[in-house]
């Protein structure tokens, strides 16, 4: 196995084309062809499922792309700080459901580290993206949460995608809407109180489950419900609609404003949020630093 099949293979991925990847490699597509097809020889195993529309990445070659890309990372960095006499920037990127305390951790821990010698990246996302940017290492880490029903399933997806969940707190479950909605002067919300407002629910997308949905009871029939990708969109949605979203009820006014309140849901139900890293690999110390950030909240819980 060389360095440049694993060029090879990762630019094959991303073009999902063998044609796409030898232009922009400046070879044949021949010769890239024989590269990959020689490295699937040696490690036993098919990188790619190959058809007329293109190719795509089998279970085991999404597995060997998340280390493929990883050595490439660091041969790079070797290389510019030891052949190019560069001081290369740590990258560090994790992956969300929409949760504003995760964001807030975020920013805490860049701004104690400094933006000069690191590159973050934050992709606040589906809960299926989450775990594949996990999977594939694009995230070191990913947040979201368990619960009761999605538990097995998810559980399952974890170890299907070798990544484990480790828990950070667990929550009770609030009704999060604009406090001049009728219910925000509540001390707790029934179900029931809520039929005549729009639930407020986030895309799922193709991979559309309920065990995905970043809600709980996502199988209950509501009566008034609106989709929406953007968690500024949900905000506005509870300004003009008056619509609700049920959420851990950690609050971050300092990102949100302190237009919205956080009310208890009548309800035993329990949310446990976490996060998941490929099985196996430890924390860098940028991630280590992000935990902390995020356990500080359990002080936040109401």
């Amino acid at each position: 196995m060389t360095l440049q099949q694993l060029r090879y293979v990762v630019c094959a991925a991303e073009c999902r084309s063998m044609n796409q990847a030898a232009a922009k490699l400046f070879i044949s597509q021949p010769s890239l062809s024989a590269t990959v097809k020689d490295l699937e020889e040696e490690l036993d195993m098919e990188i790619f499922l190959r058809s007329n529309r293109g190719i795509t990445l089998t279970a085991e070659g999404e597995d060997f792309l998340g280390y493929a890309r990883q050595i490439l990372q660091q041969y790079q960095l070797m290389e510019e700080k030891f052949i190019e006499k560069k001081r290369p920037k740590q990258k560090f990127s994790v992956s969300m459901q929409h949760y504003t305390f995760a964001v807030q951790a975020f920013i805490e821990m860049a701004k104690d580290f400094g933006m000069d010698d690191y590159e973050f990246a934050v992709h606040e996302t589906k809960t299926h993206e989450v775990i594949e940017n996990v999977r594939n290492q694009k995230s070191e880490i990913g947040i979201l949460y368990l619960n009761d029903f999605n538990r097995p399933v998810m559980e399952k997806i974890f170890q299907e995608n070798a990544v484990e969940f480790t828990e950070l707190f667990t929550c009770g479950i609030y009704v999060f809407l604009a406090k001049g909605n009728p219910l925000a002067t509540k001390e707790k919300i029934q179900l029931e109180d809520l039929k005549d407002y729009p639930c407020l629910s986030f895309e799922q997308g193709e991979e559309n489950s309920f065990y995905f949905a970043e809600e709980v009871f996502s199988t209950y029939d509501y009566k008034q419900i609106i989709k929406t990708d953007d968690r500024a969109t949900i905000l506005n949605l509870m300004v003009g609609l008056n619509g609700y979203t049920l959420c851990s009820g950690i609050i971050c006014n300092d990102l949100n404003g302190n237009g919205y309140a956080a009310v208890p849901l009548d309800t035993d139900e329990k949310m446990k949020i976490g996060y998941i890293k490929k099985k196996g690999m430890p924390l860098s110390r940028l991630g280590e630093r992000y935990i902390c950030e995020l356990k500080k909240f359990e002080t936040n819980i109401l």
